[in-house]
């Protein structure tokens, strides 16, 4: 999930109000590690959610809630367009969705302290990262997250409804920011290009799985490796064989939860194993994580890695 396609395969607090004020902003305040990781936005917001002229009157999010915005809630809105009037729609047609994450949103202490420590991780596996803060923010539910050079944005309501990616809210929060954190570092992330191919599309995917993994313990999408287990060969050989196809529209990428028994995303899946050829092969494994992470040619990386299809790794 790159900054500019983040969050393709996604559809588009009474715990949280027992904590202190002061203890978020101690929270938001950099020093705790690398990265600085706010999370005001989510509490200012369900201390107003039961109030029904939020989702009722549009003017009423826009004082109440949109106002004051942290500087990553003020980026977020622009990139995706939350307006009042668009959240109030989204209030009053997909309550669902806000009700779930307001229990999901209890989770973000231990997300915070998971990130920071995999943010550390980055630092160790790969010296040049950049740490620019992450925002943890409610938008409109149709999209979980993106980013920009001055740092990563995510909805909390449309990644609490993203169980299809993993199950667990924590661990979902936790390698999900983790696979864009890598993103960030990518040089070919940065670029936007609608019609890269799917070997682009999952290779870029793919590394930032690979390293997500070196980072948590754990890929963002773990589902895909359990579904696709014992088909190796068979799944690769096709991948192999539609490699040069556009990657928006193939059953590769960006395909939302797939079709006919075929999982979206599965380009990842694919990536995630070329990457880890590619580790596997290299014997300084720090130089292994700088390509991975600054691979500019796919098809370079490719045949340098060593990856065939069915790949024992």
């Amino acid at each position: 999930m790159r900054p500019h396609v983040m969050m393709k395969s996604l559809f588009g607090a009474a715990l949280l109000a027992a904590i202190p004020a002061h203890a978020h902003e101690a929270a938001d305040a950099p020093g705790a590690g690398r990265v600085t990781i706010a999370t005001s936005d989510v509490d200012r917001f369900y201390a107003l959610y039961d109030d029904p002229a939020l989702a009722a009157q549009p003017e009423v999010v826009a004082a109440r809630y949109l106002a004051t915005p942290s500087p990553g809630l003020a980026e977020f809105m622009v990139m995706r367009r939350i307006t009042p009037e668009k959240l109030a729609a989204a209030l009053r047609n997909k309550r669902q969705v806000f009700d779930d994450a307001r229990g999901c949103a209890a989770n973000l202490p231990d997300v915070r302290t998971r990130l920071v420590a995999a943010t550390d991780r980055l630092a160790q596996i790969y010296p040049a990262a950049k740490f620019p803060p992450i925002t943890i923010a409610i938008g409109r539910a149709t999209t979980a997250g993106t980013a920009n050079a001055k740092g990563l944005y995510i909805g909390l309501e449309a990644l609490c409804a993203a169980k299809f990616i993993e199950a667990d809210d924590e661990d979902r929060f936790v390698h999900v920011i983790a696979h864009e954190y890598v993103h960030v570092q990518q040089p070919l992330a940065q670029v936007e290009d609608r019609e890269e191919s799917v070997l682009r599309a999952a290779l870029v995917e793919g590394a930032a799985e690979f390293v997500a993994e070196r980072m948590t313990g754990s890929v963002a999408y773990p589902l895909l490796h359990q579904w696709a287990k014992g088909r190796e060969k068979e799944l690769e050989t096709i991948f192999l064989a539609e490699k040069d196809q556009k990657a928006i529209g193939s059953r590769w990428l960006y395909n939302q939860k797939g079709a006919d028994g075929w999982p979206g995303d599965l380009g990842y899946w694919v990536g995630y194993r070329v990457a880890k050829a590619y580790y596997n092969r290299t014997p300084d494994k720090a130089a292994a994580i700088k390509a991975i992470i600054k691979m500019t040619d796919p098809a370079a990386f490719l045949a340098e890695s060593g990856w065939t299809p069915g790949i024992t790794l």
